[in-house]
């Protein structure tokens, strides 16, 4: 039987941190404690050598609690709006979190152009390899300042898969509220299945 993975067994790894996990939007706060533990183990992994990329969502949730925004789906232009104002937010909180571990962080916003575009995507990807030689933490977020529903993700978990790939990782975690890969949406789909594990 083969042996299951564990973290030691990767050098290059993309974590994913989902909107709903960091952001607590009934308080409009970040979970600090668990982001607090969170960084706890990358600063672990970085001490150990390895390389982490952080793809992290929660612009748009924490601009909508810094400007006191109504519940309610928002429009395009509110929508951007609410980002330009998280992303502050959030750079600065990825910032302050790494920087307590003595860990330099570094922002960058990309749109889905930015990883089909082949000039583009070198640039990004040039910025990510250097990130990494200084031992900075890569910070990655949709742009979605600028990013209309015809040129975005609209999934971080999309957009942590192509981070991935443009960085050559070796591991890609998803951390998120969901239980797992489902053949349906949970949400829509009572009797959704859950696929526990996947084989190639």
């Amino acid at each position: 039987m083969a042996r299951c993975p564990n973290l030691q067994d990767f050098r290059r790894i993309v974590v994913k941190v989902g909107s709903s996990l960091l952001v607590d939007s009934d308080a409009g706060n970040v979970r600090a404690a668990w982001l607090s533990a969170l960084v706890a183990d990358v600063a672990k992994l970085h001490r150990e050598g390895r390389e982490i990329l952080i793809v992290s969502s929660g612009s748009i949730a924490l601009g909508r609690s810094r400007l006191r925004l109504p519940r309610g789906a928002l429009k395009l232009e509110e929508s951007q709006g609410a980002a330009a104002v998280g992303q502050i937010a959030l750079a600065r909180i990825w910032s302050e979190v790494l920087g307590a571990h003595g860990i330099g962080a570094g922002q960058i916003l990309v749109t889905l152009q930015d990883t089909e575009e082949r000039r583009r995507y070198l640039n990004a990807r040039s910025t990510i390899a250097k990130l990494l030689e200084w031992r900075a933490v890569p910070v990655i977020n949709e742009n979605d300042t600028v990013a209309t529903s015809e040129i975005r993700y609209g999934d971080n978990d999309r957009l942590a898969a192509r981070v991935a790939t443009m960085a050559s990782a070796d591991l890609l975690v998803l951390l998120s509220d969901i239980d797992g890969l489902y053949d349906a949406p949970p949400s829509q789909n009572p009797n959704a299945k859950l696929t526990r594990v996947l084989s190639a």
